[in-house]
C-alpha cells in the first residue's frame, strides 16, 4: 500500500502498521464476526489499510472518510490497486450520518489537539453497534470512564505496540514504540 505522501503532525496523521491492522481485522472478522456481510466505516481512514482490509475480508459496504484530501486520494488508489469497493468521503466527522454495524477507526490520540480521541469515539458509538478503535494504553482508565458513561461496554481490549516511524521534524529515533489497545465496544444500539 503506498503510504502518505505527507502527514501533518497536527492531525496525528500515522499509519497503522500492517500487523496490527490485520490483526484486528481477524479478530473482528472472524472471532466476533463483525465485518463479514456487514455496514462499517472507518473514520480518520488515511490511506485506507482498515477500510480496504475489511473490504477484502467481505463486508457488505463500506464508507471511509478523512478530512484530509490528500490522504483519500492515496486510499482511492490504494483500494483501486487491491480491488476494494468502498465509498470514499473527504469531510470532518459531522459528514457521516446513518447506522452502521461496525464502526473501526485508528483515531488521533489527542495529543496534539486535545481530546480529539473523545470527539472521534463520541461519533463512533453515536453511529456504530459495534466499534474497534486504537487509543494509547496510558488512557485507558479515561477512555473507559468515557465509555461507561455514555452506557457503553468494553468487550474486549487487544493490547500492541505501534512503533512510530522517524516522520517529523521533532522525532529523534529511528522508531518509537507506543502501547496502544484495541477497544471492542458494544454501543447502546447493539445486541448486550
Amino acid at each position: 500500500m503506498r503510504p502518505h505522501p505527507s502527514p501533518r503532525i497536527q492531525l496525528e496523521q500515522y499509519t497503522t502498521p500492517a500487523a496490527i491492522a490485520a490483526d484486528i481485522l481477524f479478530l473482528a472478522a472472524f472471532v466476533y464476526q463483525d465485518i463479514v456481510g456487514k455496514t462499517v466505516v472507518d473514520l480518520g481512514t488515511g490511506t485506507g489499510r482498515l477500510a480496504i482490509g475489511a473490504s477484502n475480508l467481505g463486508a457488505r459496504q463500506i464508507t471511509a472518510i478523512d478530512i484530509d484530501s490528500a490522504a483519500i486520494e492515496v486510499a482511492r488508489e490504494n483500494a483501486e490497486t487491491a480491488r476494494a469497493n468502498i465509498d470514499w468521503m473527504v469531510g470532518d466527522l459531522e459528514a457521516i450520518h446513518g447506522e452502521f454495524d461496525t464502526v473501526i477507526m485508528n483515531p488521533p490520540f489527542g495529543t496534539k489537539q486535545r481530546h480529539l480521541d473523545k470527539v472521534f469515539l463520541g461519533k463512533a458509538i453515536q453511529i456504530g453497534r459495534v466499534v474497534y478503535s486504537l487509543h494509547k494504553s496510558t488512557t485507558r482508565e479515561h477512555i473507559s470512564r468515557f465509555l461507561r458513561r455514555h452506557g457503553c461496554k468494553v468487550d474486549a481490549i487487544h493490547e500492541y505496540t505501534l512503533e512510530i516511524p522517524m516522520m517529523f521534524e521533532h522525532h529523534r529515533k529511528r522508531k518509537h514504540p507506543v502501547k496502544v489497545d484495541c477497544y471492542r465496544v458494544e454501543t447502546r444500539g447493539s445486541s448486550q
